[in-house]
């Protein structure tokens, strides 16, 4: 326990990349002694893995579109939520707000700002997300995962804390343990998803890229494949035809356990994603989602794939004979592959709850903490990709 008990609130969208690095920080204020409640939707209550003495408040997710019919119904939506926020503030008394993006979190800071409590917002991205854009200007402190964030305008720099994202625990355990060994002779162990959904791009693409490797490597795979349901079969018949060995599911419990052991993953590039191939240290080939808004998966590959820790195909060019090339190169000898985990796991922040939970205590107790301050690198390397902004 560390210092007087207080209370805080964390505010996240409904989705498990804002949700995630949301139940990391309750647990960890919980741990110090601190009462923490959560403001999200209605999806947002339903996320597995909320913590169990994590109370959650349903508010209204009003949006504010293109689209002039929708700005009534989403203004009312938001003050509504803003209303019930203030509310919750009269009986919580929290010390700090802490939004980790989305539009639930809106009303949530909205409120922070009319009842005088400081707050804290998260980035998971490299780019700063819609909502964490119309906050920035109004809280006191901008916490993020990635050492350059697009869409940050450069005058809010002084503010910017780079935390990393957290991980589970269980993922993050697996840091101090050894690349898994992999020989001349050994098998390669791949492991694919497409994020909590799956993606079929994936399931169409993978099995044939790896049927298109060189015979030495295409007859020491071991393929772990996470599919949407109405891909499951034919992605099974695909790998049967090509005769590799492979396991095929919608879900696995066991996600750890099979990152643990796996020598290269192919996916996504979600935050989170990134963040747990990191802290654990696993090369990858990434796809970024091209539809992502303001296509934040593409930079979320960036400073991976820049240590040589992953190499990133936008879906446009990812064809089975493209994948083939890239794994080919990637696992061309023992030294490669565990050079480039080695990289990826250069990239990781395993500190990234403490560091945030440390910063968040730094309201309404100690004065601001500069230990994970940006302060002592040079503004240029700070701001790169910032100073074209607007300000």
């Amino acid at each position: 326990m560390s210092g007087p008990n207080r209370h805080y609130v964390l505010a996240a969208g409904g989705t498990g990349g804002h949700l995630i690095p949301a139940f990391a920080l309750a647990t960890e204020l919980e741990r110090r002694g601190h009462h923490v409640a959560l403001i999200t939707d209605e999806r947002g209550a339903k996320i597995p893995g909320k913590p169990d003495f994590l109370p959650a408040h349903v508010l209204p997710a009003g949006r504010i579109t293109k689209n002039p019919l929708s700005w009534f119904k989403g203004l009312a939506a938001i003050l509504e939520g803003r209303r019930m926020a203030l509310r919750l503030f009269e009986s919580f008394e929290p010390s700090a707000i802490v939004g980790f993006g989305g539009y639930p979190a809106f009303p949530a800071l909205l409120a922070a700002t009319s009842a005088g409590v400081p707050s804290v917002i998260h980035e998971q991205n490299a780019v700063l997300g819609r909502v964490n854009r119309m906050l920035a200007g109004r809280v006191n402190a901008i916490a993020t995962a990635c050492p350059d964030v697009e869409r940050l305008k450069h005058k809010y720099i002084e503010k910017v804390h780079l935390v990393g994202n957290p991980v589970r625990a269980d993922l993050l355990a697996l840091r101090d343990e050894p690349f898994p060994p992999f020989s001349d002779d050994g098998l390669l162990r791949v492991l694919i998803t497409g994020g909590s959904q799956g993606a079929s791009v994936l399931s169409l693409i993978v099995p044939d890229g790896l049927s298109m490797l060189q015979p030495a490597l295409r007859q020491r795979l071991q393929v772990t494949q996470q599919c949407r349901p109405e891909d499951l079969e034919a992605v099974r018949e695909r790998y049967r035809t090509h005769d590799i060995p492979a396991e095929c599911a919608t879900y696995f419990e066991d996600m750890a356990a099979r990152l643990a052991h796996a020598h290269l993953f192919i996916g996504r590039a979600g935050a989170s994603t990134i963040a747990e191939l990191t802290a654990v240290g696993r090369p990858a080939i990434l796809v970024p989602l091209p539809i992502a808004t303001d296509n934040h998966q593409a930079a979320n590959t960036r400073e991976m794939t820049k240590a040589g820790g992953a190499r990133a195909i936008k879906q446009d060019n990812f064809t089975a004979k493209e994948l083939a090339k890239q794994l080919q190169a990637l696992a061309q000898d023992p030294a490669s592959l565990a050079n480039a985990a080695h990289a990826a796991w250069n990239c990781g922040r395993p500190k990234a709850v403490k560091d945030l939970a440390d910063l968040v205590e730094s309201f309404g107790g100690a004065s601001m903490m500069d230990v994970i301050r940006l302060a002592d690198e040079p503004i240029g390397e700070r701001s790169r990709g910032l100073a074209g902004d607007p300000a």
